[in-house]
């Protein structure tokens, strides 16, 4: 009876966990570094990411646009983000090819409207999966009924990790 508790107390605490089988992960990584699996070649993110001990985590909190694109579209507001996301990634020592997740938050452009979804992959595609730049990271895109001023449109969370400055010396 009390092995019967156990388990099902066990079940309970992991309802909602993902268990994901990565020893099969199809990559072509050296040993230690990051690994990506992505659900087909043209996935703009992706499917799992594995991150290697030894690598430190950067996280940026919600970026919005610079208040000159308030007024823009969705399209011009994700391009802004992509652009600070890009220059505090610099600044921290790291690059759009070091995210590893991404969350990003869309607003309607009009009340009671949908998400411009498509506005934001225009932006998304040249800093994420291009010739230039082709790692891509996990990815969660949520509509919301607003951000944090009037007119914002997007606010994107980044996960960015790289080899440690003390592993690295």
């Amino acid at each position: 009876m009390m092995r019967l508790a156990v388990t099902a107390l066990a079940a309970i605490g992991l309802s909602g966990c993902v268990i994901a089988d990565v020893t099969g992960v199809a990559d072509t990584s050296p040993a230690g570094a990051i690994q990506r699996q992505y659900a087909s070649p043209t996935a703009f993110y992706a499917k799992h990411i594995v991150i290697p001990p030894g690598y430190a985590t950067i996280r940026l909190p919600g970026i919005i646009p610079d208040e000159s694109a308030f007024s823009g579209d969705t399209e011009a507001q994700a391009e802004s983000v992509f652009r600070k996301i890009a220059a505090s990634l610099k600044e921290a020592g790291a690059s759009e090819g070091d995210v590893v997740a991404m969350t990003v938050y869309l607003a309607a452009p009009t009340p009671g409207g949908n998400m411009d979804f498509d506005g934001m992959m225009r932006a998304y595609r040249p800093h994420y999966g291009s010739d230039a730049q082709p790692n891509r990271p996990v990815r969660s895109t949520v509509q919301v009924a607003g951000l944090v001023r009037p007119g914002i449109l997007v606010e994107i969370e980044v996960t960015a990790a790289g080899p440690s400055r003390a592993s690295a010396k």
